[in-house]
């Protein structure tokens, strides 16, 4: 059994996972009330202290943080320990105005590759394997996390970041690279040009670990037809530590959030109430072993569901669902809310690639919305007629999917640029009117 495989705390009994969170939670708020001023001073506002904190069930009582804190609290105002104690920052990418900058001890980066370890363990990896990582380095977090974690367990690492894709293809040819670590859009932009060289049978990958951005089921299967893979969802935050928050098992159905360093809730993203299991809301986790950076019942904004259903991989920590959008980015077109996956879902199943784009403007007091997507070179040999008809197709089902009419443009193969980082969904012009 694979050494980051840890049996006994992957499928520990609920009663333990309680305990453990019990015993380091009530640590880790008197930690952070006695060495953050500016969460203690929050806690102060809502009337509570550190002896208010006695297990998990108390976890409600304490005040939420948002990004928003963070940006005020900028650079040093939520950090728990001396500076000199910290060996390395990340940084989230895409802000605007102030950014969002995490600390780490020595400590928090192995737990940390801890937690990426078990994730590739989950897709299958061993210390055999050789583990190409596309994510970006430097401040974003998603190269650093793969990499120690690809370290911890002892693979052969490659450590690629994203963008020179001829490159990326070499390398993993000569060097056989068997499991790849990047963003779904770049894994789908990856396979295209695999196929388009003739080169998938020089391709030994058996397994992709993809985070970063929104992918559907559909894009997930698109990208195992393309890459002949089995393509895992790995679910992570800068504030939070990086990927390996979260990550999925064989059974690909829900996301193991690693209980032993986090808490997860859902809460009502209006009301701030605590949901109950399988409702849908937004996640919220509090870090109970991280030392620098220890942030309590952080809103993450990000919509979905928790389960603690039997899963046949044998691992008993809760499981999350893919999200289902945000709570706080979800556009909101003509008083109707609308979410880039659900367009994507009906892009996908109507048999479109994975490149598209979703505009929305303001003409005459009202909002347009349109969306742009990439035919297939099959499709783009089509008559106009044909176009047209696809066009309606997309239209009627775009309505019965939103409740609102969206204006669909079909566009060449190409059309629309490729990712190697972050993929650009959502092009908002109304803030310009």
């Amino acid at each position: 059994m694979e050494r980051y495989f840890q049996p006994e705390i992957e499928c520990a009994s609920r009663e333990q996972i309680l305990a453990w969170q019990n015993e380091r939670l009530v640590k880790q708020v008197r930690h952070v009330y006695e060495h953050v001023p500016y969460y203690r001073s929050l806690m102060e506002k809502k009337g509570v202290t550190p002896d208010d904190i006695r297990s998990v069930d108390d976890l409600h009582k304490l005040p939420f943080l948002t990004k928003d804190d963070l940006r005020e609290a900028y650079p040093y105002g939520l950090l728990a320990v001396p500076r000199s104690e910290v060996v390395r920052i990340q940084s989230t990418s895409g802000t605007t105005g102030r950014r969002v900058v995490a600390f780490y001890t020595q400590h928090d980066i192995d737990l940390w590759d801890e937690c990426c370890a078990r994730a590739i363990v989950a897709a299958g990896g061993t210390k055999d394997d050789v583990v190409h990582v596309s994510y970006g380095y430097g401040l974003f977090t998603g190269g650093p996390g793969l990499n120690g974690g690809s370290h911890k367990l002892g693979s052969m690492t490659l450590p690629m970041s994203s963008g020179n894709t001829e490159r990326q293809i070499q390398f993993m040819c000569d060097l056989g690279s068997t499991i790849l670590c990047c963003t779904p859009s770049y894994a789908a932009y990856l396979g295209e040009s695999i196929r388009e060289r003739g080169l998938q049978d020089k391709i030994q990958l058996k397994a992709g670990i993809f985070g970063a951005e929104a992918w559907s089921e559909e894009m997930r299967r698109d990208i195992e037809k393309l890459l002949n893979i089995k393509a895992y969802d790995i679910y992570g935050l800068t504030e939070i530590s990086g990927p390996g928050v979260a990550f999925e098992c064989s059974a690909q159905a829900g996301m193991h959030i690693n209980e032993d360093h986090f808490i997860a809730e859902i809460i009502d993203p209006n009301t701030g109430e605590v949901l109950p299991e399988g409702e849908k809301g937004e996640l919220v986790f509090t870090s109970i072993t991280k030392e620098a950076f220890p942030l309590l019942r952080y809103r993450t904004r990000d919509i979905c569901v928790l389960t603690r259903e039997k899963c046949p991989c044998g691992r008993t920590h809760v499981k999350m669902s893919k999200p289902m959008g945000r709570s706080d980015d979800m556009l909101i077109v003509k008083g109707v809310n609308v979410f880039p996956s659900q367009i994507e879902t009906v892009l996908l199943s109507k048999g479109y690639p994975a490149n598209y784009q979703i505009l929305v403007s303001r003409e005459h007091n009202s909002d347009k919305l349109e969306v742009q997507v990439e035919m297939t070179p099959e499709m783009f040999s089509d008559a106009v007629s044909d176009i047209t008809r696809r066009e309606k197709e997309l239209i009627d089902a775009l309505k019965a999917m939103l409740g609102i009419y969206a204006a669909v443009k079909l566009v060449a193969p190409k059309t629309i640029a490729r990712s190697e980082g972050k993929a650009v969904r959502i092009i908002d012009n109304r803030k310009l009117y």
